[in-house]
Formats: structure tokens, C-alpha cells, sequence
């Protein structure tokens, strides 16, 4: 890995990027962590263009590499999307998670399908679409995870899974991204934990989003499977349980830097 592929989900930031200030501050604060690359949000605010945007990137030493927009507007809005990705010139989407709630094998086959035909158009037009999965997607219908029904069924889709959902869902992030060899140009990287203030609390409490390096994931497994299978941009995201993203991407790369990059 080198430190040029480790980018930062610019969702995690929302609070910070409502103004122009806010972005230009956010991206001169990332890009001193030594970030040089970013994933886009549909988080940004409407105002910036995709000309200020860029121009915004550049005075900064960022570029964009990558981009999720809503799922509703991936499917309702393709056409508006296309064009804006063009005007950014940027070659990778994602598709967040579900904004439908597939109830059966029927149903999720119906939805990989639609995904299957966005994922064809958007390829016509030069961008990779993809999947972001959150913990959901492992429910499992009639003995097949939804994962595994939307990646049969939409054999044009490429994946970007995300480590910390895998886990909470009670998967392998190893496995999965063995999986998706040659199908993954990206992913996200996030820690996982199980830490409270309030010890009683560890036997109730939900597992916790955490700095890459700092929870119980094996990133010595993780990493080099990724490398190997052929990922080209490590996103790194903590877009909950923090009050502070901003240390929370200085630790992720500072861990990913010393540990895995040369």
C-alpha cells in the first residue's frame, strides 16, 4: 500500500462541510494528517459546483477518487449523477446500502437485477458502480445471506465492503474480500470494538466503530488480502461513536502509514 491509496470518507465530516469555509478547512486539516485522496458524500452542500469543488480539492493537494450518493438518486436520478461524476472526473461510485427493504428472495433478486442494469449504464459512461454493505445485508432469506443474492444476481456490480459492517453483521471481512478478488477497486476500513465508560454496560451494550488499529479486527490478515486481491484505494470512514473524526483519521493513518505502507 502506499500512502497515496489511503483516502477519507468525507461523510464523517458532515458537520464540518456545510459552508465553503468548512470544506476548505477540512480539507487543509486532512490533507496536513497526509491524506492526498478523498471519497466523496452527497453530504456536500448544493452550492458548491463541481467547478468549486475541484478547485477546492487542488488548492488543498486532494484529489477525489471515489463517491457515494444517495441510493434513491442513484436509481431515480441516474442521468443527473452520470453527469455530475463526469464534471468531477471521477470513475467510481458506490452505492450506499439499501433504500429499500427487500423482504424476500424474490425481492432482493428484483433489486441485485435493477442494480445489475445501473451498474451496466454507468459502465457505458466510464464509472465503476459498487456496493457499500452495512450489517443488514447478512440477514439470510430461505438460507442464502442478501449479500451473497445481490452479488449472484448482479454480476456487473463490483463490491466495496466495509470491515467493521462485516464484522457486526457476523461475517469474515478476509473472507469477503477473498470473495470479491478482481471485483473490488475499493473498500472501507474501520475498527471494531466493544468499549464503555460503564463496565455493567459491556454485557448490553452494541459494538463501537473505532480508529483503524485501535479495535479487535486483524488488520495483518485484512491488508495484505486486500493488496493481494487487487484494491486500489483504502478508505478509511468512522462516521459514528465519535465526538472527534478529526482523531480519529490522524490515528487510522498514522496506524496505516506505519504499519502497511512502504
Amino acid at each position: 500500500m502506499k500512502k497515496s491509496q489511503i483516502a477519507a470518507q468525507l461523510y464523517c465530516f458532515r458537520d464540518f462541510l456545510q459552508t465553503e469555509h468548512g470544506i476548505a478547512d477540512t480539507f487543509r486539516r486532512l490533507n496536513a494528517m497526509g491524506y492526498e485522496a478523498v471519497q466523496l458524500t452527497a453530504s456536500l452542500p448544493e452550492s458548491v459546483t463541481p467547478e468549486k469543488l475541484l478547485k477546492l480539492l487542488t488548492d488543498h493537494g486532494l484529489k477525489a477518487v471515489s463517491s457515494h450518493e444517495g441510493g434513491a438518486k442513484i436509481f431515480n436520478e441516474t442521468d443527473r449523477i452520470i453527469e455530475k461524476h463526469q464534471a468531477l472526473g471521477i470513475n467510481h461510485l458506490a452505492y450506499p446500502g439499501p433504500h429499500l427493504s427487500p423482504t424476500g428472495v424474490g425481492e432482493v433478486i428484483d433489486f441485485a437485477e435493477k442494480l445489475n442494469a445501473l451498474a451496466l449504464k454507468f459502465k457505458e459512461h466510464g464509472i465503476t458502480l459498487a456496493y457499500h454493505n452495512h450489517h443488514i445485508e447478512f440477514r439470510r432469506f430461505e438460507g442464502k445471506m442478501m449479500l451473497e443474492l445481490i452479488y449472484e444476481h448482479a454480476p456487473a456490480l463490483q463490491g466495496e465492503i466495509d470491515t467493521h459492517w462485516v464484522q457486526r453483521g457476523g461475517g469474515d471481512p478476509v473472507h469477503w474480500i477473498k470473495r470479491l478478488a478482481g471485483r473490488m477497486d475499493v473498500i472501507h476500513l474501520k475498527d471494531y470494538g466493544v468499549d464503555t465508560e460503564v463496565i455493567k454496560d459491556l454485557w448490553s451494550s452494541q459494538p463501537v466503530m473505532k480508529p483503524v488499529g485501535s479495535g479487535n479486527l486483524e488488520w495483518d490478515e485484512i491488508i495484505p488480502a486486500a493488496e493481494q486481491t487487487g484494491v486500489k484505494v483504502f478508505v478509511v470512514e468512522h462516521d459514528k461513536d465519535i465526538l472527534d473524526p478529526f482523531d480519529s483519521f490522524a490515528r487510522s493513518f498514522a496506524f496505516l502509514a506505519e504499519n502497511f505502507c512502504r
